[in-house]
């Protein structure tokens, strides 16, 4: 069996624990198909993969935003407003195949807004890695949280 050509996939959010960042950095992962939960987000944003929005409610449509008009490395499904489940596992269809369908091909482009897209989510991965190494910004934030947290427990103690 040959492997599949880079970015030649399109990878949809799994239910349930995954190594998601992990499968998302795969060479042959070309976009990410995602509710928009912030965690699937951010693993999105790392992974420097485009994403397909579907969100279905609470803030996931505020990250739908940030994901496609922001940060500008998605493109959406279409859906326009929450589901509304009425019964278990019965909600109203907002989003159909052909939607779907239209969005993949354009996610996967391989012209010129498909590769803004492409360098939009490759430098937001290099942001997010440059954030969690050595002295970055993440690794910075957390010490100072560390040390806010022992300086008002040490406050506490004195007074």
């Amino acid at each position: 069996m040959t492997p599949p050509k880079p970015k030649s996939w399109l990878r949809p959010w799994v239910r349930g624990w995954a190594p998601q960042v992990l499968i998302l950095s795969h060479s042959a992962v070309g976009a990410f198909l995602t509710h928009c939960g912030w965690n699937s987000t951010i693993e999105g944003f790392c992974a420097g993969v485009p994403i397909i929005t579907w969100p279905q409610f609470a803030d996931q449509f505020f990250n739908e935003r940030v994901v496609v008009q922001v940060v500008g490395t998605g493109v959406a499904a279409g859906a326009q407003k929450a589901i509304q489940v009425v019964e278990e596992d019965t909600f109203e269809i907002q989003v159909k195949r052909e939607d779907v369908c239209k969005v993949a091909k354009i996610i996967m482009d391989e012209g010129r807004e498909g590769e803004e897209r492409r360098q939009k989510a490759k430098y937001f991965k290099e942001m997010a890695e440059e954030a969690t190494e050595e002295g970055g910004s993440s690794q910075l934030n957390l010490k100072l949280f560390i040390e806010d947290i022992m300086l008002q427990t040490n406050k506490g103690l004195a007074g």
